[in-house]
């Protein structure tokens, strides 16, 4: 089973972040800047949060807000769900349908070490699907 570790050493440990006090307006502008689908919210280095483009359809847009006076604290998600990196590929699958969410920071040791997507997620599960396929086709025709 692939492990978060594995996946973070293909897809690379970069992470983008955000502070609780900017605006939504400037996270917009980030994601848009970096083709991303959220940001890590950082206070002084520690994890307290995550800002996507769900919670800014729901929390800001749906309800009003304006995006240039709005605090990422105030429209966040601040349950501070993460992974490890020895959890599986399987694991972060549950985690993301159980808590209906599609971008989770991995902590190593209580540090940021990577950001998981389900797009991640899938593109993990067909690489070892496509992988346990050759094996069976080369093991049934005899290797050759």
């Amino acid at each position: 089973m692939t492990q978060i570790r594995h996946l973070l050493e293909s897809k690379g440990h970069e992470v983008w972040t955000i502070q609780p006090d900017d605006t939504v307006l400037h996270a917009l502008e980030e994601m848009a800047a970096k083709d991303i689908g959220g940001l890590i919210v950082v206070d002084n280095g520690e994890y307290v949060g995550i800002f996507t483009e769900r919670q800014y359809a729901r929390n800001v847009f749906l309800k009003g807000r304006a995006s240039p006076s709005t605090p990422i604290r105030d429209v966040m998600r601040t349950d501070r769900l993460f992974l490890r990196p020895e959890q599986t590929i399987q694991e972060c699958m549950f985690v993301m349908s159980e808590k209906n969410v599609r971008h989770l920071p991995v902590l190593d040791h209580g540090k940021i070490c990577g950001v998981v997507t389900i797009g991640d997620v899938l593109r993990s599960l067909v690489t070892d699907r496509e992988f346990d396929i050759d094996q069976l086709v080369n093991y049934i025709s005899g290797g050759r």
